[in-house]
């Protein structure tokens, strides 16, 4: 495999990098791993700026999540990203390490993020960094590719490695050169590796892997500077002329309108939708983003064992003699595969076409009718799981079927080895191509046709824009974004106030009800308990208090027990004197005993001596027990 095949695997061994004077250098930071725990509120307001001597951005944990107004209560609300810090990839080179940014990998990316003011439902909002213009994103890159402070100049590594600019485009025509300091094929002198330096240039989707070359899959389209191939699926077809260093590459790309999203459709994949967390990462608020996937079609693509189309777009592999097969860039075809869902078709961008320039001199169409950068469709069945998945109440990140505005193509400049490229977005060109490229592409002589003269001041006849008039209209629709965000989280808010409102009342309400029912229950039972007081109160039985002790205590303090009966005894002889006055009872009881009562007890009429026969047997032995204990009285003797 010749010198960019594909990507080598080195791994990155990141050397530490020092900080301002302030302080020294932090300390290397954890992998970073999907779930993020909350952040405490500090007990002391840290500096959030890792530079100043208060920071704690190097012990503390790398990425926290910023989901409470109390979180963010002490830091400043910023405007500008306080990132990057640059750090030199070599004593005295232009070239640079960027710091406190957060570099997009594993499957995530990052947006720098501000505090917004009081008042506001979200906490965080878009913000820029500097400097804010169009050019290479501090994020959106390979950690092996430097770049200058302006952001314009880009510096390869090892094995080929990519980088976006900050600004997708969209719609309309757009054009930018790119100088190649050093490419071709060319060796550095400081350095004694067999291969060159080499660059591929061309536009690519967000999808579009940064640790490998343009055009290695149908997310990217590239033109080769060792050849003048094109390439998209890693498949190489002829196209232009070669190129190397001093040589000004222009790249143009020509994209319909944007297709609006269908109201009555709310899966359409047009519609805007965000799915972004704020985080704090090393001192710096960042949106965390899950990047967009690869799709399985788009995959199926590379197998080769697989027709190829007959689209530009898809441009076939050079017939060669290859001995063995060759090999599978993907996984085994699911095409055979029984119960295999079927795949989805891959829409296209109609009238889209990417051309290039060699210092002014076109090289005709490279690829026309691109593939849309739209998502795919998501199924039925792939809804289901993500809204299965889906916890109420808890923040996590998910797949992002709608566009969330980041979604386009993108200037995408890959370095192979020492390759160094600077950037050039306009609006003054080295090489500026005629008003109307367009014309010029559909023209039948397009890549022999001489360079135009450059023109003095920007006409209003052109049909393309330069690329660095992109950035302000995309910083626009992201703050324009963040409104609608905002819009939507206070109706959120409402409807969330509402419904705990409504709750609220529910729950008072059967609070209420099951206070009214305990208060029925308490007076049934009162009720009960009174009810069975006056049946106790009324004159008994012999056994009630034997039967039930502590009956007293029921009854009521201040009321005499229903059992303490007595009788009145009228002893012939004694007169008044000898009459003990008590109430009636029927049965013997201690108030009748002479002992106890101080004299004889008998019964005052025949109606009461009735009454004590008609007393059953059983007591009989209590009553003449108590007769031989007690002495006789007159009136006995006479009976």
């Amino acid at each position: 495999m010749d010198a960019e095949g594909s990507p080598l695997p080195d791994p990155y061994d990141p050397s530490p990098q020092p900080q301002p004077v302030s302080t020294p250098p932090p300390a290397p930071q954890p992998a970073q791993h999907r779930k993020r725990k909350r952040a405490a509120p500090p007990t002391t307001a840290p500096s959030p700026a890792p530079s100043d001597p208060g920071s704690n951005s190097g012990t503390a944990n790398p990425a926290e999540l910023l989901s409470s107004r109390v979180d963010l209560s002490s830091r400043p609300q910023l405007t500008i990203s306080r990132g990057p810090i640059f750090v030199p990839a070599a004593e005295g080179s232009e070239y640079h390490k960027t710091d406190i940014v957060g570099v997009n990998r594993v499957g995530f990316r990052y947006v720098p993020a501000g505090i917004n003011p009081q008042g506001y439902t979200l906490p965080c909002r878009t913000i820029e960094s500097n400097p804010t213009t169009y050019r290479v994103s501090w994020e959106d890159r390979s950690p092996f590719i430097t770049v200058t402070k302006d952001g314009l100049g880009l510096h390869g590594g090892t094995g080929f490695r990519s980088a976006r600019c900050n600004a997708p485009m969209v719609e309309g025509n757009w054009y930018l050169e790119v100088k190649i300091v050093h490419g071709g094929g060319e060796h550095h002198s400081e350095n004694g590796r067999r291969e060159g330096s080499h660059v591929r240039l061309g536009w690519g989707r967000r999808e579009a892997p940064l640790n490998g070359p343009v055009g290695l899959d149908g997310y990217s389209y590239g033109y080769r500077d060792k050849t003048g191939d094109k390439v998209a699926l890693s498949r190489m077809r002829p196209y232009g002329k070669p190129y190397g260093t001093g040589d000004v590459i222009g790249m143009y790309i020509s994209l319909p309108p944007r297709r609006e999203a269908s109201k009555e459709d709310p899966n359409d994949p047009a519609h805007m939708k965000r799915e972004r967390i704020p985080i704090d990462l090393k001192g710096q608020e960042v949106f965390e983003i899950l990047e967009y996937p690869q799709s399985k079609e788009m995959t199926s693509l590379m197998d080769y064992s697989s027709k190829s189309t007959s689209s530009v777009s898809v441009p076939s592999a050079p017939k060669k003699s290859v001995v063995g097969k060759m090999p599978e860039r993907s996984g085994p075809s699911t095409a055979n595969k029984p119960n295999a869902p079927p795949l989805r078709a891959l829409p296209v961008l109609p009238g889209s076409r990417i051309a290039f320039f060699v210092n002014g001199e076109c090289q005709g169409v490279a690829f026309q009718d691109i593939y849309d950068y739209l998502q795919l469709r998501q199924s039925e069945t792939h809804r289901k799981k993500e809204k299965k998945r889906t916890r109420e109440g808890v923040k996590e990140h998910r797949e992002n079927p709608f566009n969330d505005g980041w979604l386009g193509y993108y200037p995408f400049i890959s370095l192979f080895n020492d390759a160094c490229v600077h950037i050039n977005p306009g609006p003054e060109f080295e090489f500026p191509p005629p008003d109307d490229i367009d014309a010029l592409l559909d023209s039948p002589a397009a890549s022999s046709s001489s360079t135009p003269p450059p023109p003095s001041v920007e006409t209003t006849d052109r049909k393309w824009r330069p690329a660095c008039k992109r950035y302000a209209e995309f910083m626009e629709e992201q703050w324009a974004l963040d409104e609608v965000e905002e819009e939507e989280a206070r109706e959120e808010a409402i409807k969330a106030a509402a419904v705990e409102k409504v709750e609220a009342a529910k729950k008072a309400e059967r609070n209420k009800k099951r206070q009214q029912a305990d208060a029925r229950k308490r007076a049934k039972l009162a009720m009960q308990a009174e009810q069975q007081q006056q049946l106790r109160g009324t004159p008994g039985s012999v056994d009630d208090e034997r039967s039930t002790p502590g009956l007293s205590a029921l009854t009521g303090l201040g009321q005499p027990s229903p059992l303490r009966h007595g009788t009145t005894f009228d002893y012939e002889g004694h007169g008044a004197e000898g009459s003990v006055e008590t109430p009636y009872s029927p049965a013997p009881t201690f108030a009748s005993n002479g002992d106890l009562q101080g004299g004889p007890s008998g019964y005052n009429s025949e109606t009461e001596a009735e009454a004590f026969d008609a007393v059953p047997r059983k007591f009989s032995h209590i009553e003449v027990s108590s007769a031989l204990d007690r002495p006789q009285s007159p009136a006995d003797m006479q009976s």
